[in-house]
């Protein structure tokens, strides 16, 4: 049984490192296509989310060269997961495999993944085995937001990132999901097709630079945590419960050294520390709960989630 494979590549300026992916990518698919894996008609789908550099015209070299490489322009810069989506909504295929450009994924593990496939999984999980290429702050960050996640009941395939092939049911049934804020590493176990893994060492970077600094990191864990968890939620009325209980032992401690031992606390920190106390309590309470009430009005607007400009 052979397969139509399609692998998807989301790019965001990413014109150094596409011609060593583009020829690794295609010697995979002639080695599969030799051992009888995947169908002639396969092929690669390069999806440029708005670049700035020459990203597109490098694509268009790629699929000029070979029939096998394809691309799809986005109208504008739109994030990584909606790039992502984007590919794996539009092109055909019995199954699609997502992998970013920068070859830090392992590029000939699909071949097994393919191999899992057809051996009846609909999803297939790339796990990274060894973060040894990461730095120390990048693993150990990474390592405590899956344990963070994991806790607050989100269902996360641990150091799983978009590395993965889905098969056409499991295609249709993410197209089911029509949220504008997509994290698509919550979403794909929520599936709940028959799944399996494969492993592989996370190498370093091929060329160019990492499109998700520190910032982008932080923004991509707050989105993750607010779009699969109410914890933080019920987080706040825990600590309201908390500062209040505080506040009333205070007051019953005021009261008994005013009555009982005939004394007075002097000095402002008593009456300044709690104030700035609560009042951070507070802000910090909003803010959680305007992230959540940003996602609502995000939700209710059902804007589209992108444009395709050209497709290849």
């Amino acid at each position: 049984m052979t397969v139509r494979l399609a692998i998807v590549v989301p790019c965001y300026n990413e014109e150094e490192v596409l011609p060593e992916t583009n020829k690794r990518l295609l010697e995979l698919m002639t080695r599969m296509f030799d051992g009888g894996l995947v169908s002639a008609d396969s092929g690669i789908y390069y999806v440029d989310d708005g670049s700035k550099d020459r990203t597109w015209a490098v694509i268009e070299q790629l699929a000029a060269a070979d029939p096998r490489a394809h691309g799809l322009k986005l109208s504008r810069n739109r994030g990584h997961q909606i790039a992502l989506l984007s590919g794996l909504m539009t092109v055909e295929g019995d199954a699609l495999v997502s992998i970013d450009a920068d070859l830090q994924d392992d590029v000939s593990v699909i071949e097994q993944m393919v191999r899992e496939y057809l051996a009846g999984a609909e999803v297939v999980y790339g796990v990274r085995d060894s973060r040894q290429t990461d730095t120390v702050f990048k693993r150990r960050t990474a390592l405590a937001y899956y344990g963070l996640m994991k806790r607050m009941g989100v269902d996360l395939v641990h150091n799983h990132a978009d590395f993965r092939l889905l098969g056409r049911r499991a295609v249709e049934a993410l197209r089911e999901f029509g949220e504008v804020n997509m994290f698509l590493r919550g979403i794909v176990p929520l599936i709940g097709y028959r799944a399996a893994t494969v492993k592989y060492d996370r190498a370093e970077r091929f060329a160019g630079v990492s499109k998700y600094p520190l910032r982008k990191m932080l923004t991509f864990a707050i989105e993750g945590i607010t779009s699969f968890s109410i914890v933080p939620l019920r987080l706040i009325t825990l600590l309201g419960v908390l500062v209040s209980l505080f506040s009333f032992l205070m007051i019953m401690f005021i009261v008994y050294g005013t009555l009982v031992l005939q004394a007075v606390i002097p000095g402002w920190a008593s009456t300044v520390v709690p104030v700035y106390f609560i009042g951070g309590i507070q802000l910090l309470s909003i803010g959680i709960l305007g992230e959540y009430v940003a996602k609502i009005y995000l939700e209710t607007k059902r804007r589209p989630r992108y444009f395709i400009e050209k497709s290849l």
